[in-house]
């Protein structure tokens, strides 16, 4: 899946490349994956899709889960919510020999989708957007200003105390968009150790964390998503990630121990064992 600050970026970027553009044809499900989905019939998008003229994405953020680890793309009275890598094609440009999505535009541009761990590639009536609206306000992005500290307590107050920071903060998607990969600086940033349990917190690291969700994400959004994942064009992200695999074989950048990896709840997982102790300081 993409991220929230990755999903902010190509939502913005197809919102300036594509917006205007008349889709010429589209194919799902080419090259089948295990952990690729579609709504409905993947065989049908072409038909569903073939004429349609993008509308934009930016100009529609609460109108599905563009801000949610996914980016809705208005195709007129349809829409497509992608929570997949996204790339764009010059006309002429060379095409991936293996992909999950790839819609063929009028003036000789494509995008592609090809899904690398698990992703979503929906295409819909625009009038089921009004189902997705009332989600997003049911759980607002971590960047606007209805996700603030009393929200926070909120999510904090309805799972058991034994839960661990990093199952808290990003399993069941109780924070669109906040995945594994953002995880490992917000966790940084905070100080706290990804199996550290809430109980052990007291108020003045629960109001750390909240304080790094919100800024961790808007530093990563503000610097064009992660130097780990790329944008429409194939570029990586300018935020410099703290934790990540292209930092595991420096020392901490505070404190200078040796970083750790180590698997937990389902993916990998960086830290600072001095940073972020077990206990709190």
């Amino acid at each position: 899946m993409i991220e929230l600050p990755e999903s902010i970026v190509l939502s913005e970027q197809i919102e300036q490349t594509l917006a205007g553009k008349t889709i010429k044809n589209a194919v799902a499900n080419a090259n089948p994956h295990s952990f690729a989905w579609y709504a409905g019939d993947p065989a049908d998008y072409g038909a569903m899709l073939s004429g349609k003229q993008i509308t934009g994405a930016k100009s529609m953020p609460d109108r599905g889960m563009n801000h949610c680890g996914a980016v809705n793309i208005g195709c007129e009275d349809m829409f497509l919510s992608i929570s997949t890598p996204i790339k764009y094609h010059e006309p002429g440009g060379k095409l991936p020999k293996s992909h999950q999505l790839l819609v063929e535009f009028t003036d000789g541009a494509h995008i592609s989708c090809s899904v690398q761990m698990w992703g979503c590639m929906m295409c819909c009536p625009l009038s089921l957007a009004d189902h997705c609206e009332k989600m997003s306000k049911q759980l607002p992005s971590p960047l606007t200003d209805a996700f603030d500290e009393a929200y926070f307590e909120t999510l904090w107050e309805r799972v058991k105390p034994a839960t661990s920071a990093k199952a808290f903060l990003a399993t069941e998607q109780r924070i669109p968009g906040l995945g594994n990969g953002v995880l490992q600086d917000i966790l940084f940033n905070a100080r706290i150790h990804p199996k550290r349990k809430l109980e052990t917190m007291g108020d003045e690291e629960k109001g750390r964390l909240f304080h790094s969700v919100k800024n961790t994400l808007k530093e990563m959004k503000d610097h064009g998503g992660r130097d780990t994942e790329k944008d429409l064009f194939n570029r990586k992200g300018g935020y410099m990630t703290i934790l990540s695999k292209n930092t595991l074989i420096h020392p901490c950048r505070e404190c200078s121990s040796g970083l750790i990896r180590q698997a937990f709840l389902g993916g990998n997982n960086y830290f600072c064992p001095t940073c972020q102790p077990m206990v709190g300081k």
